[in-house]
């Protein structure tokens, strides 16, 4: 009598394709090299960065974990915020450039002007936070199998 083999356990991250990867690679590149460049006063660096957070966030955002783990949906939850911090910091960045929001000085240097600095910053705590727990989460899950 033939004996059926158990289901494969489910697959605890989707993966990206290599195109996927080399874009979210690329995208965390540009993101590094936006930001240093910003602070040296090159007018295209905050575009560098914005084109770099799209490409990691929207390669990240594809990366679904599809298992049963309530810690590592709750860790994928903070990881988007993150992502949204990014492209917030993003869109700051360029808009610290000068006023174009057309606002008054005082409200412009108070909300506004290098403000990216404080959203980058909590963006990369949550997301250095995040991938430590996710794959020390996902190794203690494949220990359970």
């Amino acid at each position: 009598m033939m004996t059926v083999a158990p289901a494969p356990p489910f697959p605890p991250m989707k993966q990206l394709s290599k195109l996927q990867t080399a874009i979210f690679l690329a995208g965390a590149l540009l993101m590094a090299l936006g930001a240093g460049a910003t602070l040296t006063g090159w007018t295209l660096a905050p575009y560098i960065f914005a084109l770099g957070a799209v490409g990691f966030t929207s390669m990240q955002m594809l990366q679904r974990y599809e298992g049963p783990n309530f810690v590592i949906r709750r860790l994928r939850r903070i990881m988007l915020l993150s992502d949204v911090m990014f492209l917030v910091s993003a869109l700051l960045m360029i808009a610290s450039q000068g006023n174009m929001l057309h606002l008054s000085h005082i409200t412009y240097l108070q909300y506004v002007y290098n403000k990216w600095v404080v959203t980058l910053l909590i963006a990369a705590i949550l997301q250095l936070y995040t991938t430590h727990r996710i794959s020390s989460e996902l190794e203690r899950e494949a220990k359970k199998l």
